[in-house]
C-alpha cells in the first residue's frame, strides 16, 4: 500500500475531489495548513503598511491506495489540481506497512 500526501491550492480541493471520486477513490483526509515552497510567500500592503505573506495557505490531501493504484491516483491528482503557475504544490509517496480498520479488525487492503 501507499501513502499519497498532496499539498495543493485551496482552491483546487473540489476538483481533486471530484476527479478522484471519478477513478473510484473515495476515502481521503482533507486538511487546511499554511506553508511554503521556492516561492518563499509574497508582499501585501494592509492600511498602508507594507508587509511580508511568508506562510501561504494550502490544502493537504492524505489517502492510502492500494499500490497498483498509485501511479493513477498520482496522474489524477496532477491532472486536476495543476495550475502551470508556482505554487502548485507537492506530491510525497510513501509506503505503508499495514492498514487495519478499528471496528472490525479487517487488514490490509481490506481495510482501505
Amino acid at each position: 500500500m501507499k501513502k499519497i500526501e498532496a499539498i495543493i491550492q485551496p482552491f483546487k480541493v473540489e476538483e481533486v475531489k471530484e476527479a478522484l471520486k471519478g477513478i473510484g477513490i473515495d476515502g481521503m483526509t482533507v486538511i487546511d495548513v499554511r506553508g511554503h515552497g521556492r516561492q518563499k510567500g509574497h508582499k501585501e500592503i494592509y492600511r498602508g503598511q507594507e508587509y511580508e505573506v511568508d506562510l501561504l495557505p494550502k490544502s493537504k490531501i492524505e489517502m492510502v491506495v492500494p499500490d497498483n493504484r498509485a501511479d493513477e491516483v498520482v496522474r489524477t491528482l496532477i491532472n486536476a489540481a495543476q495550475t502551470g503557475k508556482i505554487g502548485d504544490g507537492k506530491i510525497f509517496i510513501s509506503d505503508v506497512a499495514e492498514a487495519i480498520r478499528i471496528r472490525n479488525y479487517e487488514r490490509g487492503e481490506a481495510a482501505l
